[in-house]
């Protein structure tokens, strides 16, 4: 490119993970960058989404510790020795803390920007073209241009949220009394995690799934211990149970389900997957290709079917994680601005469902497996085994590792249990850097700890 990256002007369409990143790496790399904002910066991820809920979920882990706290030999009492009455929650209290957390996030990817010299303006960008945004009145030129705009939670005619009782995941931290029988509708991640965390706070939930099975896209075995934990904690769960309607009357929401059965609960939350945010964008007319469902089409280094319009994140409806939306900002700007780059490789994405107990997976799944799609060899190591799992009352959860045949090397590993979304960075390390299960085995691990497993089940995969 000529004239060097400095000279390059790249505006960027969206604040959330994919934009404020690929804002970070653009300007280090001397361009002129611009970020068009509509809701504020950090995106859903900050706003609405994954700040909030993994705030709203924290104090749900507090539950759950406290609820198993006897166990280890823990009593509450009062000030006079009287068993304490129940613990509860203050639900508006906690809303109040994790909507400040995330606007106190929000005001620091500002900070970082502005620090950084990217300008950052509020509106709703729309392409003029694959070199243009426009933004109200205002027309910025852009050598590059890079789309982030996210998604939104999908909803149905029969199923409208009011804010009040039937609730999208990005309304309920408006909640300021605990409800008394809520109803999740979905099964997928979001619907898992809050009615992981609504139950640990104390509330009756009952989930709605339409699949044979919670977290249908997940590991069948760490489904399994999800659900066995989840019905022994007292949540009701309905599989195979399409939704029809959600209707509300007065203070009761009525969940009808196909088959002509109901459910009543004092609230409902919706949690029917995501819906991309590109209509209304002139993308189309810039010459951007979308795939069906309105997400853009994008290539492993972010480009789109326009040149110099790059996409990242849930609007492209890659794999809808915040990490993922991050690196395929990155990726994008490294490419446009000639540094060293490498394509989007989604099988070495770890993620983690914050669910009661986590779930955390990285590379090659047991369904490929079974599938035929990669030979590997498995070994499933059950935490109940490990004697810090013990010392702290952990009694299910499991650490599964694969390796492929002959090499040894570790192609993936699913982790369920208290904090596995730690637990899995040094298998995430070992599919990155195609390290062997031996070489994973013979790496030091604190006794006694959590990840003395991990280590474990690789000894368990080693092959005279």
């Amino acid at each position: 490119m000529s004239g060097g990256p400095e000279s390059n002007k790249v505006v960027i369409i969206g604040g959330g993970p994919g934009g404020y990143e690929s804002a970070l790496v653009a300007a280090q790399l001397g361009a002129q960058v611009t970020v068009v904002d509509t809701d504020g910066l950090g995106g859903s991820a900050v706003l609405t989404d994954c700040v909030p809920s993994k705030t709203l979920i924290a104090t749900a882990e507090v539950m759950t510790d406290v609820a198993g706290a006897a166990e280890l030999g823990v009593n509450f009492h009062d000030h006079e020795g009287d068993p304490a009455a129940a613990i509860s929650v203050d639900l508006a209290r906690v809303n109040e803390r994790v909507m400040q957390l995330a606007a106190d996030q929000s005001a620091d990817i500002a900070r970082r920007l502005a620090k950084e010299g990217v300008e950052v303006i509020q509106g709703r960008g729309r392409l003029d073209g694959p070199n243009r945004v426009v933004v109200g009145a205002q027309t910025l030129e852009a050598d590059a241009i890079l789309v982030a705009t996210g998604a939104a939670p999908r909803v149905l005619p029969t199923a409208q949220p009011d804010g009040e009782r039937i609730l999208t995941w990005e309304q309920v931290y408006d909640l300021t009394e605990m409800p008394t029988e809520l109803i999740v509708v979905g099964s997928g991640v979001t619907g898992a995690e809050f009615a992981s965390a609504y139950l640990a706070l104390g509330i009756s939930v009952t989930l709605v799934s339409s699949r044979d099975r919670v977290l249908p896209g997940e590991d069948a075995d760490a489904s399994h211990v999800l659900e066995e934990v989840s019905r022994r904690r007292g949540m009701k769960l309905l599989s195979e149970s399409r939704m029809e309607s959600v209707t509300r009357d007065g203070d009761v929401v009525t969940v009808t389900l196909t088959d002509g059965r109901s459910i009543q609960g004092s609230h409902c939350i919706l949690a029917l997957g995501s819906v991309p945010n590109t209509t209304d964008l002139g993308l189309e007319e810039a010459g951007v290709i979308l795939k069906d469902g309105g997400f853009v089409n994008v290539d492993r280094v972010s480009r789109t079917s326009a040149r110099g319009v790059y996409a990242a994140g849930d609007c492209t409806g890659v794999l809808m994680l915040a990490s993922v939306a991050a690196m395929q900002g990155r990726i994008a700007m490294w490419h446009f601005l000639g540094d060293t780059v490498h394509p989007l490789d989604l099988k070495k994405v770890s993620s983690n469902v914050f669910t009661a107990p986590e779930i955390a997976t990285v590379g090659w799944s047991q369904q490929a497996v079974d599938a035929g799609e990669i030979q590997a060899e498995a070994v499933m190591l059950p935490l109940s085994g490990n004697a810090r799992a013990k010392m702290q009352g952990v009694h299910d959860g499991f650490v599964k590792l694969f390796c492929r045949p002959g090499t040894g090397i570790v192609v993936g590993g699913v982790i369920v249990g208290p904090r596995a979304s730690e637990l899995i960075h040094p298998v995430s390390i070992a599919v990155a850097e195609s390290l062997t299960a031996d070489q994973l085995a013979q790496a030091f691990t604190v006794y006694p700890s959590m990840s003395g497993s991990v280590a474990e089940a690789a000894r368990r995969l080693h092959r005279v």
